[in-house]
């Protein structure tokens, strides 16, 4: 498994509120997204970055999602660049399923 931690300074501070507004407006992108588990969106406490940490199968299926056109559509919303850090993650332990997850 890989995870992958979004993160871009905005040019200027939002509310808890307007972060929430954004991301529910883009949360339907993700879904049904082939090889991503999961994708929380993140917002520091000043309110001046935004991102999110996604967990996906693979890291091909994660390159798959953060093509030339995922960035510009990441510009275009935040007016910014995004800054994209890869994680292996070899163990995953998820508390709603009760279940302990490890790649061989």
């Amino acid at each position: 498994m890989i995870t992958v931690m979004i993160q871009f300074k905005l040019p200027k501070p939002i509310t808890k509120e307007e972060a929430r507004s954004i991301f529910l407006s883009t949360a339907p992108k993700y879904q049904d997204v082939e090889g991503l588990f999961r994708k929380c969106y993140i917002l520091s406490e000043e309110g001046d970055t935004v991102g999110g940490i996604y967990l996906w199968n693979s890291r091909a299926e994660a390159d798959a999602m953060y093509t030339e056109s995922w960035k510009r559509f990441v510009h275009e919303k935040y007016g910014t660049e995004a800054i994209v850090t890869y994680y292996d993650t070899p163990v995953v332990v998820d508390n709603v399923t009760h279940e302990i997850l490890s790649n061989p």
